[in-house]
């Protein structure tokens, strides 16, 4: 295995690297890989492909597969109605919206679709999970939460569209 690590270390790294996007999860991921390769050996057929494609291979599936199960695992922390202190620690690259104008415009939704994006967005629930949560059909969570998206974005437009005085 020392020597598979030695030879294919790099490889598999980039691969991680490329899927997981910070080094201790990279690290993680890497050391599930090459557990999965270990237990997986037998299964490498030369007649198929080389040692590196088949590495490779599994470098790639393993990481596609840790990263849907990240996506299944959601780490995020309840939203706070201290809209100070959420624009003070939020900072994601490429989101342009102020925090406290969102906070703002999610006050102006019905507070049942309020209470569906908190299901959602806090607490990490699925579709299927808040419909059994509040007993709605699942097909009304769904379109209320589409239509509540749809409101968010329709205020949040409207706030940057400038406003000019009507002219007959």
């Amino acid at each position: 295995m020392g020597a598979c690590i030695d030879t294919f270390g790099g490889l598999v790294w980039s691969i991680a690297n490329k899927y997981a996007g910070n080094r201790t999860d990279a690290e993680d991921l890497v050391q599930e890989i090459f557990t999965a390769l270990w237990k997986g050996a037998g299964r490498y057929d030369h007649t198929l492909s080389s040692e590196t494609t088949f590495i490779g291979l599994l470098a790639r599936r393993r990481s596609i597969d840790w990263l849907r199960r990240q996506g299944r695992c959601i780490e995020s922390e309840p939203l706070t109605d201290d809209i100070s202190e959420m624009s003070a620690t939020f900072s994601h690259p490429g989101v342009t919206a102020d925090r406290e104008l969102v906070m703002t415009v999610l006050r102006r939704l019905p507070e049942e679709t309020q209470q569906l994006f908190r299901f959602h967005f806090e607490q990490g629930m699925s579709h299927s999970e808040i419909a059994r949560e509040t007993g709605m059909a699942l097909g009304t969570v769904k379109t209320r939460m589409r239509t509540g998206l749809l409101d968010l974005r329709r205020f949040m437009k409207n706030l940057d569209e400038p406003k000019t005085p009507y002219v007959a």
